[in-house]
């Protein structure tokens, strides 16, 4: 098992504002653009996710992201891929039911972050006796990840209760409906298009950040 998050040589894990990267939602804008304007918006983490590229092509970008968000004290996670995450300075990495995220938590060793998506509480269970530091669950449909099965309030409250570890909710969240994750609960929400896809990305983090911390008085936390 990983040590926990706030253990020495560990980053805290704070999830409240979560931000997921895509490219082409708003013609012009790309991974760097939704990133900048999530870490100046206040988000918690940023996740670079980008599947249509290869690992060569990312790592200048994964390298100037981690060197941002570490300036700015925001998690810097990679989606899907171990390598990248370590050689470019991220925080962690997010890995899904399909990929080898058993063993990806011997590469990582006891420093890096190891979140994981899951579906009910048995794979929540299983996620954490391996060594997850947090989880991900699908809340509402989205079309930015069609092939996500959506859980809804009752899964996040299912899987919450089921785990010692924070949950994170995504898909189809936005600042009208992040308390409503929050209070079945998750300790954060992770947004793609409700930022990525926003007139004003960096407004948009902005506003998702004063929800969730009017929540509670304070960005979530769940230790």
């Amino acid at each position: 098992m990983a040590g926990r998050p706030g253990d020495p040589g560990r980053p805290m894990l704070v999830l409240g504002v979560y931000v997921v990267t895509a490219a082409g939602l708003v013609p012009g804008r790309g991974h760097a653009e939704v990133a900048i304007a999530a870490i100046e918006g206040g988000a918690n983490a940023v996740q670079l996710r980008a599947p249509d590229h290869s690992d060569d092509e990312l790592l200048p970008l994964a390298r100037e992201l981690a060197d941002r968000c570490a300036e700015r004290g925001v998690l810097f996670i990679v989606d899907d891929r171990v390598e990248l995450a370590m050689t470019c300075g991220a925080a962690g990495v997010h890995l899904g039911q399909g990929d080898p995220w058993q063993d990806a938590r011997i590469r990582l060793g006891p420093e890096m972050i190891l979140g994981v998506s899951v579906e009910d509480a048995e794979q929540a269970s299983a996620a954490e006796a391996a060594g997850a530091d947090y989880l991900a669950v699908t809340v509402f449909g989205t079309a930015t990840k069609p092939e996500a099965v959506p859980r809804g309030i009752e899964g996040v409250r299912a899987i919450s209760d089921a785990t010692r570890l924070p949950v994170v909710g995504i898909g189809g969240i936005d600042a009208g409906n992040a308390r409503t994750v929050l209070d079945a609960g998750a300790a954060g929400v992770a947004v793609v298009s409700a930022v990525a896809a926003a007139p004003d990305p960096t407004a948009a983090t902005r506003e998702l950040v004063g929800v969730v911390r009017g929540t509670t008085g304070d960005p979530p936390y769940r230790g």
